[in-house]
């Protein structure tokens, strides 16, 4: 008999698009269904994740440079995978992260504009092969995202045209492999979008793994 084998669901976009929103009503959905959810982010899903997002985000002296900070979320996305995702998954649980693969590629390869072959190289290592099972990409005009946003960590600070470079890659992504990203127009209200992510989480998830 095969072991349970749950299902990784990662929540992507911009700053402002209603990420975190739209996981915890996915979550609360899919318990009401029966299914056994673990909610997690990152970066900040362990607690060496959560010094880690301190540092990135708030850190107070000189900001990490592109590629420290590039390295800094990978050594989050190991951890946690190690210690958070990968148990998770074994036990059969429907894991919804906030943020994973998707948002370094599009943060730091376009967005940083480091080389992107080299990015999604060290991500690849870091994910040791684990994808996840369905990419929700919230979408929306940067513009009105950042006018929604309430954080005031480094990347809300950040120009415009940086966060355009982010939309972009987002975009790119979603192109290049279109089976594994859904992706949502985030500037209807929200309870539109949340029937449209569970409509697309449930075809994924519901194969069994409750």
């Amino acid at each position: 008999m095969s072991e349970p084998r749950g299902h990784l669901i990662a929540f992507e976009g911009t700053e402002g698009t209603g990420k975190s929103t739209q996981l915890r009503l996915t979550a609360a959905a899919l318990r009401r269904a029966g299914y056994t959810v673990r909610e997690t982010r990152e970066p900040g899903g362990t607690p060496l994740g959560v010094e880690i997002r301190r540092v990135v985000m708030h850190f107070e002296g000189d900001p990490p440079t592109p590629l420290s900070e590039l390295l800094l979320y990978l050594a989050d996305r190991a951890q946690h995978l190690d210690h958070v995702i990968r148990p998770a998954l074994a036990a059969g649980e429907v894991v919804l992260t906030d943020r994973f693969s998707a948002s370094t590629i599009a943060y730091q390869g376009y967005g940083r504009e480091l080389n992107l072959a080299t990015v999604t190289e060290i991500d690849a290592l870091a994910r040791g092969g684990l994808m996840p099972d369905l990419t929700i990409l919230l979408d929306c005009p940067v513009e009105l995202g950042l006018q929604r946003a309430r954080g005031d960590d480094r990347f809300h600070r950040a120009d415009l045209a940086f966060h355009q470079r982010v939309r972009h890659g987002f975009h790119e992504l979603a192109a290049r492999d279109p089976s594994r990203f859904c992706c949502i127009d985030a500037t209807r209200p929200t309870e539109a979008v949340a029937a449209d992510i569970l409509e697309a989480v449930t075809a994924v998830v519901s194969d069994g793994s409750r």
